[in-house]
């Protein structure tokens, strides 16, 4: 494990060869816990809140933001400025693009990808109060580049999201939607 210059409050709990680099912090409270796995390499700018559990294999770009009460799988990559908000389930094998924002509520299944500055949404009505619940995205489903999937949303198994589109209503398995809003160009 090296671990330089990182900001630590609470209880953090790392596993073997760590590599966290300069001006990481780990932690928001002083009796809170961050569980991250083997061979995680946590690059400079990374903030991870309390609360936080990662699997073995994690990676972070520069200026991640993690919040609290987010689980996070094994064989993760979380690009470069993307933000993951709090009580997100995120599973194995997951790879979040550079810009990507993952909205509170999220559950992002296993094998799935997310392109750059994809955005995922919570709030059906925007008011303060509003019941908050963000979208299902199912194993293997592919997000394109700018994609955005309003709340409550599940994408189905497989499914692929093109670059640019806005998902207003469920997506069936293994379908690819496309366009403002989505619609369904191909079903298998």
């Amino acid at each position: 494990m090296i671990v330089r210059g990182v900001s630590q409050k609470g209880k953090v709990v790392l596993g073997s060869n760590c590599i966290i680099q300069e001006n990481v912090s780990l932690g928001n409270l002083e009796d809170g816990f961050i569980t991250i796995g083997n061979n995680a390499l946590i690059r400079s700018g990374t903030i991870i809140y309390s609360g936080v559990q990662i699997g073995a294999d994690f990676k972070t770009g520069h200026n991640v933001l993690i919040r609290e009460n987010t689980q996070i799988g094994d064989k993760v990559l979380i690009g470069t400025n993307s933000v993951i908000d709090g009580n997100c389930r995120i599973g194995n094998n997951v790879s979040i693009q550079t810009g990507a924002y993952i909205t509170a509520f999220s559950i992002i299944e296993d094998d799935v990808f997310i392109g750059p500055c994809a955005v995922t949404t919570n709030d059906k009505y925007m008011y303060y109060g509003a019941t908050l619940k963000g979208p299902v995205i199912k194993k293997g489903a592919r997000i394109g580049a700018n994609a955005v999937i309003l709340p409550g949303v599940v994408i189905g198994e497989r499914s692929v999201i093109g670059s640019g589109a806005v998902v207003t209503r469920d997506v069936p398995e293994g379908s690819v939607v496309a366009g403002n809003p989505a619609r369904i160009l191909k079903k298998n």
